[in-house]
């Protein structure tokens, strides 16, 4: 029988992958006063000097975590439209409610959001990957819209609207102890949509 190894080796893509969940729990736990090299690579497990060695500082790992985030939603909204069948108003809802529910509708989630939001001033990097986020968010939107009513001349004004009304709602209920439930959400978002696109 083969001894086994004092240690054993993390593939370079799962330790950077572990830095960046790593920082998002940093930030969902402290905010973006309480980030740094070392509360990052505490929360992972490793040296130090590690982060480094898969970023080029704390700036690029916080976008990088900010971009992770994005596609896991974008993942999360994807899913919903898959399972609401080929009905492209229900792709539309489906869309559109989805962040009402876990893995969107989540206090760490919302966290890590506000320390993200309060970066966006002072660090460019971050500031363009909220800019890369919201647009995919946005533009998935018009593409379902676009399916729904294609009658329509400009889906933008639309998108931005019910894009306000989600955020509001998905806030509300990531805050926790919202004054509506999210049954109750979808049904706001459903009458909202019929209001603006009939």
């Amino acid at each position: 029988m083969d001894p086994q190894p004092a240690f054993t080796r993390a593939d370079p893509d799962e330790r950077r992958q572990s830095l960046i969940e790593a920082t998002a729990r940093v930030l969902a736990e402290r905010g973006a006063a309480g980030i740094s090299v070392r509360t990052i690579c505490a929360e992972a497990g490793v040296s130090p000097g590690l982060l480094r060695h898969y970023f080029s500082g704390v700036s690029e790992a916080i976008a990088e975590t900010y971009r992770w985030i994005g596609a896991t939603i974008g993942d999360a909204l994807n899913d919903a439209v898959a399972g609401a069948g080929d009905d492209p108003r229900e792709q539309l809802l489906a869309y559109l409610t989805a962040s009402f529910r876990p893995p969107i509708a989540s206090p760490d989630l919302l966290a890590s959001y506000v320390a993200f939001w309060s970066l966006t001033r002072s660090d460019a990097a971050v500031a363009g990957v909220r800019a890369e986020n919201y647009a995919d968010f946005r533009e998935g939107l018009e593409a379902r819209i676009r399916d729904y009513r294609p009658d329509l001349a400009d889906v933008r004004l639309p998108a931005i609207a019910l894009t306000a009304l989600i955020d509001g709602l998905w806030l509300e209920l990531s805050l926790g102890d919202a004054p509506f439930t999210p049954e109750e959400a979808e049904a706001l978002a459903e009458q909202w949509l019929d209001g603006l696109l009939g």
